[in-house]
């Protein structure tokens, strides 16, 4: 070969491993797979679906739950290819979703998917208030799964009994009370800078159930023992204690951070060394949590118990990472975190996150983690979320992507009713019981529906799959599973996406409108002494370019018995327009316009303004 031959052959093999060094560089949509995964709670609400659904397969369900018993029920989520609506997984769930939308609120908002975000969050915690009607009841659950599991029907069609459960006094449930009271709380934290008042009405209702869960004390699946089969709590101590650690994010009061670090021992906090975290076992996101406030030096005479909660976080985060001497989550030849064989993904999404999590957390503590085999770097910690997230996606030893309708192979036999049957607009005569399991749940045929980002049980522990609809646990997506992911791949997408090909979409296509608004909410007011409440909402948006603009109202409401006049607030954070208030000579203050002089007992006035991203913070200066 002569020494042009040889040049020219460099040259290409030089470029062939640029190009497979940039393939390898970009592996995985991260963005396309965070807007899929939203597709997938999409698919799964019960209840009256928005006008112009993105799912179109999907029809209305469920509209009578609740009513044989006098209460309303309908919304929420079916928990996974059935229809019952268990209520300690779609909890923990929304716990999920909401702390995903917290700490990568940055990175959701500049996919444009932040309405996506406060969506799948709402439709949740609409349905907890609706079954949370007194401070001690909570409906904990609606259908009976085995009743259900008789069925193979879609939701629209469903003929089996919708019987709902009911927790009280009398027939306790602290671990799905608290678990609801944790999502409620994690959830006004993310609602907090769109829709304020949304935001105290839940913390409300958090409030209300971790009490009922503290003080009636019983596992929910004694007094709802139908649900024992399926999802069998193994205590409630970790909810309690996740509760009350969430409680004292959201509000910052101590008497929260008292309960975790005086009922630590007792409950299992500083006790419990855990290889899981779960819709079952809590004790690693506390453990956790309660990690972030040691390193932001916010422990103060607690800092000893703290101490010893963060020890227990470093032990699950080195038994993941194969550094605890041994005492290590096992892990596929593949590489994936196998913790249960049934439906082991959903233990991998959470522990990933986590992870991914605990190193943002130790990065901006400019910490390492401390393991028996060494000293891990933050990025070290990300980098094993990102292996399970890309395991997930199609970096496997099948070389199949296990988040259903992303890349080019991924499961197409589900084990999901709606997914698995022709669609009402396609197929509109009802397909009956007996129907359902001997003409689509047998075929051997492809899923007429695709269910997007549904996250299959996965592998074994050998890393084999067998893609048939009647292997569910394999097979079956369920909600616990995918909502982890929607905090994973908005953090990998922030690190990765530049080199990806996913696109944001304009607002009118990807921002739904209806979760900003109030909806009639009424809140008491959280400001004592003030005689004036204020209740925000955002009552629509729009984009420019690359920014979305919000038109956020403002209603002030005179809530005392007195007539107020001279109203003047302070208006904090305010980037864009106003109007309806006067501004004074003084920066940053505004007073009601002239011809409002005075404002009296129960009436209100409001004010818009117009700005890109969360609202102004409003506050009362002073009044006569």
């Amino acid at each position: 070969m002569n020494n042009l031959n040889s040049g020219v052959c460099l040259i290409l093999v030089g470029v062939l491993l640029g190009i497979q060094a940039a393939i390898a560089a970009a592996e995985f949509n991260y963005g396309d797979a965070l807007d899929k995964t939203f597709m997938f709670f999409e698919a799964q609400r019960s209840g009256k679906l928005p006008l112009d659904p993105r799912v179109k397969w999907r029809g209305d369900s469920g509209l009578k739950d609740g009513a044989s018993q006098g209460v309303d029920l309908v919304g929420g989520y079916y928990d996974a290819g059935d229809h019952v609506k268990f209520g300690l997984p779609m909890a923990f769930s929304v716990t999920m979703l909401a702390w995903g939308t917290i700490e990568y609120r940055k990175e959701i908002t500049n996919l444009n998917q932040m309405g996506h975000a406060l969506w799948a969050i709402r439709w949740g915690t609409d349905y907890f208030i609706k079954a949370h009607p007194q401070p001690n009841v909570l409906w904990g659950q609606v259908g009976d799964g085995n009743s259900d599991h008789y069925c193979w029907e879609r939701a629209e069609d469903m003929t089996t009994p919708r019987t709902a459960y009911k927790l009280d006094q009398n027939h306790p449930g602290s671990d799905i009370a608290g678990e609801t009271a944790a999502a409620l709380a994690a959830a006004a934290m993310a609602f907090k800078p769109y829709n304020s008042s949304y935001s105290d009405l839940l913390l409300l209702h958090a409030k209300q159930l971790f009490s009922f869960a503290d003080r009636y004390r019983g596992l929910y699946d004694d007094s709802i023992q139908c649900a024992k089969q399926f999802y069998t709590s193994s205590g409630y101590s970790d909810e309690l204690l996740w509760a009350a650690t969430w409680l004292f994010r959201a509000t910052g009061e101590e008497q929260y951070l008292k309960y975790v670090v005086d009922n630590a021992v007792y409950m299992g906090g500083t006790g419990w060394a855990v290889k899981e975290f779960s819709w079952d076992n809590k004790y690693a996101g506390v453990q956790i949590l309660l990690s972030k406030v040691l390193m932001e030096q916010k422990g103060g005479v607690y800092t000893s118990t703290l101490k010893q909660y963060q020890a227990k976080a470093d032990y699950f985060a080195c038994a993941c990472l194969q550094k605890n001497d041994g005492y290590n989550v096992q892990l596929t030849p593949g590489g994936l975190m196998y913790v249960r064989e049934w439906n082991n993904l959903q233990y991998s999404s959470a522990a990933a996150f986590l992870l991914a999590v605990y190193s943002d957390y130790l990065s901006a503590a400019n910490a390492k983690l401390t393991c028996p085999n060494g000293q891990i770097q933050p990025n070290e910690v990300l980098n094993f979320a990102k292996s399970q997230a890309d395991y997930i996606l199609g970096k496997n030893p099948k070389s199949m992507s296990y988040l259903v309708g992303y890349g080019p192979k991924y499961p197409i036999h589900v084990h999901h009713r709606g997914a698995s049957i022709a669609s009402i607009s396609i197929h509109p005569s009802t397909v009956s019981c007996v129907q359902g399991f001997e003409f689509w749940y047998r075929r051997p045929e492809a899923d007429p529906n695709v269910i997007h980002g549904a996250l299959v049980g996965g592998p074994d522990h050998n890393d084999n799959f067998n893609d048939d609809r009647s292997n569910y646990e394999q097979t079956e997506p369920t909600l616990s599973g995918s909502a982890p992911l929607v905090g994973l791949f908005s953090k990998l997408e922030s690190l990765y996406g530049n080199i990806g090909s996913y696109h944001k979409r304009s607002a009118t296509a990807d921002q739904p409108k209806q979760y900003y608004n109030t909806q009639k909410t009424t809140v008491p007011s959280t400001s004592s002494g003030n005689p004036v409440e204020f209740l925000h909402s955002i009552t629509s948006s729009w984009n420019v370019g690359k920014t979305t603009f919000y038109r956020h109202k403002v209603i002030i409401k005179n809530t005392s018995q007195k007539p107020i006049t001279d109203l003047k607030l302070r208006i904090e954070d305010l980037s864009g327009t106003l109007w309806g208030l006067n501004p004074t000579s003084v920066a940053h203050t505004y007073e009601l316009p002239h011809w409002l002089r005075v404002l009296k007992p129960g009436s209100d006035c409001a004010f818009v303004y117009v700005q890109g991203g969360p609202q102004a913070k409003v506050s009362l200066l002073s009044y006569h």
